[in-house]
């Protein structure tokens, strides 16, 4: 995306026996209370009839859910204490549209989605894992999300929020799209940039060769210089879910190599 020229889930179920009694009008002979004790007391493995009786049922551990469409590489690449990602899933290593699901971990169960499927665009020639300044491709990688800002008010994240006259853009994109009000709303993807300042910053601890100022921000409807974007409304959904408390992070990358 041009810069200013500044710069899941499935539960678990649990069984519940039901006890059945005779019908209210029986008239079968019923054992005495001290008969049906006996008979539900283990007699050495036996029951009443001599037969070893049924083994105790055991426990079962259910396995915490993990993020789908997530290989044991990308897995790995999560921080250990993050319980909130943006999987930003890329239709092909050289496509420009994706889609996004953001996620939380709960402790017990793991990973279930927090938001519905969201379709998203990347940049104009699809994904690099050596992303270049001016290669018109989006870094795959795991990122923090660590600051906001906007040419318009905080929408109610409660992330760093930059409001800045700076962030406005005009002129048109790579299929003819205006520009203006891409960047109303940005969160800072914390590739090649000091986490903790301004999206606006300039810092690039890489070197400037290696690109910086990847964004998420608002769709103008069509594809990016090198940023993720959503749908206005579903940037701030974003905004207002993402909580610096849960160490979010963005997962971003074609689906085949997220899968890895």
């Amino acid at each position: 995306m041009p810069l200013p020229l500044r710069t899941l889930p499935a539960a678990a179920l649990v069984c519940a026996g039901v006890l059945l009694s005779g019908c209210a009008g029986g008239t079968g002979p019923q054992p005495s209370p001290s008969t049906a004790a006996a008979e539900r007391v283990p007699d050495g493995g036996k029951n009443a009839g001599g037969g070893r009786s049924a083994p105790e049922p055991r426990a079962q551990t259910l396995q915490a859910r993990e993020i789908p469409g997530l290989g044991p590489r990308t897995r790995a690449a999560i921080p250990a204490g993050t319980r909130q990602a943006l999987v930003v899933s890329g239709k092909g290593a050289d496509a420009n549209t994706s889609t996004a699901v953001l996620y939380e971990r709960d402790a017990a169960t793991g990973w279930s989605p927090a938001s519905a499927r969201w379709p998203a665009h990347n940049a104009l020639r699809g994904w690099t894992d050596d992303h270049r300044q001016g290669d018109l491709r989006s870094p795959i990688g795991v990122y923090g999300l660590s600051d906001a800002g906007g040419l318009l008010p905080d929408p109610g994240t409660e992330l760093p929020y930059d409001q800045e006259s700076l962030f406005t853009i005009s002129g048109r994109g790579f299929e003819g799209e205006p520009l203006e009000g891409s960047f109303d709303h940005v969160v800072a993807v914390d590739y090649n940039r000091e986490p903790g300042t301004s999206p606006l910053d300039p810092a690039r601890p890489l070197g400037d060769d290696k690109g910086g100022g990847i964004w998420i921000h608002v769709d103008h409807g069509g594809p990016t210089q090198g940023c993720v974007s959503l749908e206005r409304d579903r940037m701030k959904e974003l905004l207002r879910a993402l909580d610096p408390g849960l160490r979010p992070i963005v997962v971003m990358g074609p689906a085949e190599v997220l899968a890895r």
